[in-house]
């Protein structure tokens, strides 16, 4: 139920995911909407089997009798029990499903999440790793969003967990992790950057020092460090620049900076997957949101990111 377009366009990349991929979707939120959206998508559309009962056989309507609405705080989600994403995130806690997907509310989700899953042993705070294109390959970025007040040690977490998602879903064998910072020197900074920039240097991990600004795109790291604040900014102000180069140069850009390919950013750091998608996600974007949560789950992506948290936890680089 969350997101500019919902229902529609989430229950359209829903079934799209659902019969392309050959997996089950649970649709949580109000029954009549999510029904009235079932019936303007063409199945057709998505697949070429013409079995009449195809839709039935793929997709679950779940009742969730309220919406964390974009306006709300986050908080709402304390007093609105029979939340959407609420209702979704303990779907996965029970295992009734293996990944939730959500472009609601992202305060709610990350608070559905950790309150739903817990947290990996050794991590204190989730993170949003946002992928974006670069010079040479792509890249990820985190947090985006969903820890806005860090500590060095979770910037140290945010690696360990950046590192393995980039091994994971974009195929880097070594990835290289850099700390975004205003200068290249470990002196520069402010104190959080330069307390993570001495952590880092001692991990185990592939860093490569600090990255500035300039080179977040250039490919120099294929992890980008920070925190959520910061992380969010730079994310927000990224969209803009694109959609104002996009105005003055038409679509020339839409293929290599749409968000829609990468589907949405995988919330690091809690016990269970879950994929969070831009606000304005169209119904390729749901699509492959959801690919991507399918494939973490057939990866065994948490168990990989415990063993590298514990791994760094017991090497004494996770404090």
């Amino acid at each position: 139920m969350g997101g500019d377009h919902a229902p529609s366009a989430i229950v359209d990349g829903a079934l799209a995911a659902a019969v392309q991929l050959d997996i089950h979707v649970s649709l949580v939120g109000a029954p009549r909407a999510i029904e009235d959206a079932l019936r303007q998508v063409d199945l057709r559309s998505h697949t070429t089997c013409s079995d009449s009962d195809a839709r039935e056989r793929r997709v679950t309507i779940v009742d969730a009798p309220d919406v964390i609405d974009m306006s709300d705080r986050a908080a709402a989600l304390r007093r609105k029990t029979g939340a959407s994403i609420r209702v979704a995130a303990d779907l996965v806690a029970r295992r009734d499903a293996d990944a939730l997907v959500s472009a609601g509310h992202t305060g709610a989700t990350v608070l559905a999440c950790h309150a739903a899953f817990g947290m990996i042993a050794g991590v204190d705070r989730p993170a949003l790793a946002t992928t974006f294109p670069t010079r040479e390959r792509p890249a990820v970025l985190l947090d985006a969003g969903a820890s806005v007040e860090c500590r060095p040690q979770h910037l140290l977490q945010f690696a360990a967990m950046g590192s393995v998602y980039a091994h994971v879903a974009l195929g880097v064998e070594r990835p290289r992790v850099g700390l975004l910072s205003i200068g290249e020197e470990a002196s520069k900074g402010n104190e959080l950057t330069r307390e993570a920039h001495q952590l880092l240097k001692a991990s185990r991990l592939n860093f490569i020092g600090n990255v500035e600004g300039r080179e977040i795109y250039s490919g120099v790291a294929d992890v980008i460090v920070c925190d959520g604040f910061t992380g969010n900014v730079v994310l927000k102000t990224s969209e803009g620049l694109v959609e104002a180069l996009q105005a003055r140069l038409g679509d020339r850009l839409s293929d290599v900076f749409d968000y829609s390919e990468y589907g949405g950013a995988p919330l690091l750091g809690v016990a269970g997957l879950a994929v969070v998608c831009h606000g304005r996600s169209s119904a390729k974007a749901v699509r492959n949101a959801i690919a991507m949560a399918n494939r973490f789950a057939t990866t065994d992506f948490i168990r990989r990111v415990e063993s590298e948290i514990a791994a760094a936890a017991s090497s004494h680089l996770l404090h």
